[in-house]
């Protein structure tokens, strides 16, 4: 098993889910108020927040944004189309509706990846769902927390952190316990997600607060 190659996002995929998320999040920026520069920092964080906390602080390597030439003009093209197209985009339902798709595909498949990533570096199995679950949605916290906005992530709502921890956690049972394949796991675990996600959208299951009354 511990040969096996290992699960990659196919690069596609991960120039779209940069382009998408740096859109999103500099949509965030835009409804701020900030300017292209704020707007810009916003995107920059959205799109790769997640593996900045994975590489700059877990793994302690050069995160893609650095090593990739193809990140940060993706970003800065993705910051233009929001601020040349900013009065249809703010009216655009489909822009969220296209965001949500590729969050049910994007952040499972980095979040795996991620989760790989820190058991090559012998981090034990729980660190290891920490670190994947971290590369999945640290972007969203990171965007939210810039703009002074309590994490979405963090706040009832439909079924995303969740579902990511479960597919973490799923993805080691098949791998480690029962010698499946990381490709046919990894995709196995971004069609769950991308399902659960999706029908908890369509159908609005949400979390519940834990403490669903104020306190006296």
């Amino acid at each position: 098993m511990l040969d096996q190659p290992q699960f990659q996002v196919p690069f596609l995929l991960d120039y779209l889910a940069v382009f998408l998320w740096s859109v999103s999040g500099a949509v965030v920026g835009m409804h701020k108020r900030y300017d292209f520069a704020g707007v810009l920092v916003v995107a920059l964080l959205a799109s790769t927040g997640g593996s900045l906390i994975r590489d700059g602080i877990f793994l302690q390597q050069t995160p893609p944004v650095l090593s990739n030439p193809w990140y940060i003009p993706v970003i800065l093209t993705a910051t233009a189309f929001v601020g040349l197209f900013r009065r249809r985009i703010a009216q655009m339902i489909l822009v969220d509706r296209l965001v949500d798709v590729i969050d049910g595909i994007g952040v499972p498949a980095f979040a795996i990846v991620g989760l790989q990533l820190s058991l090559q570096a012998g981090i034990p199995l729980p660190g290891a769902v920490l670190v994947g679950v971290t590369n999945g949605v640290g972007g969203g916290i990171l965007r939210d927390l810039l703009v002074g906005d309590t994490p979405a992530a963090l706040k009832p709502g439909t079924i995303f952190v969740s579902g990511v921890i479960l597919i973490c956690v799923l993805f080691l049972v098949l791998t480690y316990g029962f010698g499946a394949g990381k490709e046919w796991s990894a995709w196995s675990m971004i069609a769950l997600f991308f399902t659960i996600r999706l029908l908890s959208i369509r159908y609005n299951w949400r979390t519940r607060p834990v403490l669903t009354e104020p306190p006296a």
